[in-house]
């Protein structure tokens, strides 16, 4: 038993594929371009512009920037979740979907209640902590997506919006993500209140 338990695992482990290279050097350009665009969105901002709120209900850069740092273990890891669930079948549609994805996802024309866990909550004590955190994170998870065997394609985890997503697209999300937050500190900081220099 143990023998055909140990063959079954092996077979598992050879139809494992990894990313192609177009996979790789897509996700890996989409990370780093949405960091560079999110760090020059906050580069520069004074105390008061950081803290600034268009209104009570509404975030301000500082609060969006956080939620974006905390974003990028939390995105990650769903594509992690995916890995411990069973192989399927690579989708049909999966470039349709990553575009989808890509697209769809930075617009900001609809508004979705972040969860608990990715609401601000002042965790790093200045700017300079949390975008050092945040540049950490983005390292780690471009490292992975450059180096890894696993096979992303065949394992699928649901989004509650987008609906079954296969691991690699998480990770098309979680630079998608970065990006939709980062037009909204743009928001913010085109706001006629916006305090000036």
């Amino acid at each position: 038993m143990k023998l055909l338990a140990v063959l079954a695992a092996g077979a598992c482990l050879l139809s494992a594929e990894p990313l192609t290279k177009a996979e790789r050097d897509a996700a890996v350009a989409q990370l780093q371009r949405t960091a560079k665009l999110f760090k020059n969105s906050v580069k520069g901002l004074t105390p008061e512009q950081w803290k600034f709120k268009q209104a009570a209900d509404r975030w301000s850069a500082a609060e969006v920037a956080e939620h974006i740092t905390l974003s990028e273990d939390t995105i990650f890891g769903a594509s992690q979740n995916a890995l411990k669930t069973p192989a399927k079948p690579h989708a049909a549609d999966a470039a349709q979907k990553d575009a989808m994805i890509l697209k769809a996802v930075p617009e900001r024309n609809q508004k979705v209640q972040a969860p608990e866990v990715l609401r601000p909550t002042n965790k790093w004590p200045d700017p300079k902590a949390m975008l050092k955190e945040f540049d950490t994170r983005r390292k780690r998870n471009i490292n992975y997506i450059r180096t890894t065997q696993d096979d992303l394609r065949a394992h699928f985890v649901p989004h509650p919006v987008l609906g079954p997503m296969d691991g690699y697209q998480w990770i098309l999300l979680l630079s998608a993500h970065s990006e939709r937050h980062t037009n909204q500190i743009l928001e913010v900081k085109a706001d006629s209140k916006f305090p000036k220099k």
